[in-house]
């Protein structure tokens, strides 16, 4: 006899009534699911929360001193670290 995994996992959630008011009339709106809904907010979150998380990689970037370097110059320094590289081994 075979075994089944569930593919999926069930979570409960408690709402104040007005919001799950609201819920269920965008889910009925949309002829989607709450669940449907609930899967698409959590994505969205995630999404939020990596674009602040790159804002705020990005501003440090800005911030620290990059010597001045461009794009024109990391093929010169990665030539550079291989060869220190190569060097250090022997």
């Amino acid at each position: 006899m075979a075994t089944r995994t569930r593919t999926t996992r069930t979570f409960t959630i408690s709402l104040p009534p007005q919001l799950a008011e609201q819920v269920e009339r965008v889910a009925a709106r949309e002829s989607r699911t709450t669940s449907e809904l609930f899967r698409e907010a959590f994505r969205t979150y995630q999404v939020e929360r990596a674009r602040e998380a790159f804002a705020r990689l990005r501003a440090l970037a800005e911030q620290s001193d990059t010597s001045g370097y461009g794009p024109e110059d990391v093929e010169r320094l990665v030539d550079e670290d291989r060869a220190e590289q190569w060097k250090n081994r022997r």
